[in-house]
């Protein structure tokens, strides 16, 4: 199917939601509980991510955020969180408690099972061998696969996005085997993406021009099951023309910065995925969010051609 301005390809624009209500009215306090989250220790060894500079102490921890929490997955943030990467995490658990939604961040370590029933999966970008290690690992285990045929949602950025792959690139550049979530294959490339991207992402999602950061030297070919987030207008991306990719409920991207920090709308989609149709934030929610917007865009116009 052929979109608007060529794209091709079907997204669920407002899928059903996950069992949650989008504003239920049960917030956490307002400011005060944006910034203090709590913990709790799940029974499967995951920790539920606290506050989000530090992790509370078992004297501090509060009790389990009930069936109708929006569950946050962080996977791997010992081996996938270069470049600031736990940013998406704290961006989305403070959109979905400024609408009133429950959140519990659930923070998953490389020894650790990852759950099942989570409703958004984070990855982050990181180095050559955990990446490896990384996919070893959630291969071996099978929780994100069993989540996303579940119907979670997955976020993943720069290696996290190669290894929900087929297949992508390892420490010497040897094909690895990678989760097959997301219908795409990663490989080596001869030049290195390094710097500002922006990229006007397909229409049909809603979503403002992406900015961020890019650091890697891969290459990304998207198969027939996956189409390209965005079309860049500058910078590298999967490296011909494109950025990241999706698929259902599925997103990737090669964009640091932290992404979501510096395109909400992205996070918005996300948690309009896995909750229903939000409503906006009002304009005094939204002033540091569109200020950092308005420096980055503003900076990249300024860099020389």
């Amino acid at each position: 199917m052929t979109g608007p301005d060529g794209w091709e390809g079907t997204y669920p624009l407002a899928p059903p939601g996950a069992g949650h209500s989008a504003f239920n009215g049960d917030g956490d306090g307002g400011e005060a509980g944006d910034m203090l989250w709590g913990a709790e220790q799940s029974a499967d060894g995951a920790q539920a991510a606290g506050d989000p500079m530090s992790f509370p102490l078992p004297s501090e921890q509060r009790g389990p955020a009930g069936p109708s929490a929006l569950r946050l997955v962080w996977i791997y943030p010992d081996l996938l969180s270069t470049y600031g990467d736990r940013g998406n995490l704290i961006m989305l658990a403070r959109r979905a408690r400024l609408r009133g939604l429950h959140v519990e961040p659930i923070q998953v370590n490389s020894d650790q099972p990852v759950p099942r029933q989570g409703d958004i999966y984070l990855l982050g970008g990181g180095e050559d061998l955990p990446q490896v290690l990384a996919a070893e690992r959630l291969r071996a285990g099978g929780g994100l696969n069993a989540a996303v045929a579940g119907g979670a949602v997955i976020f993943a950025v720069c290696a996290g996005y190669q290894l929900i792959g087929a297949v992508f690139g390892g420490a010497q550049g040897e094909p690895v085997e990678g989760l097959g979530i997301l219908d795409i294959s990663s490989g080596r490339g001869e030049r290195r993406g390094v710097g500002e991207v922006l990229a006007d992402v397909d229409p049909r999602l809603g979503v403002d021009r992406l900015t961020g950061f890019e650091n890697h030297q891969g290459v990304t070919k998207l198969g027939q099951g996956a189409t390209p987030l965005a079309r860049v207008v500058l910078g590298v991306g999967n490296g011909d023309g494109t950025e990241g990719a999706i698929s259902d409920r599925i997103l990737g991207t090669y964009l640091h910065g932290p992404a979501l920090v510096r395109n909400p709308g992205l996070a918005d989609l996300l948690l309009t995925w896995a909750a229903g149709p939000l409503p906006p934030l009002p304009d005094e929610d939204e002033i540091w969010t569109r200020r950092l917007r308005s420096e980055r865009l503003a900076a990249v116009a300024a860099t020389p051609a």
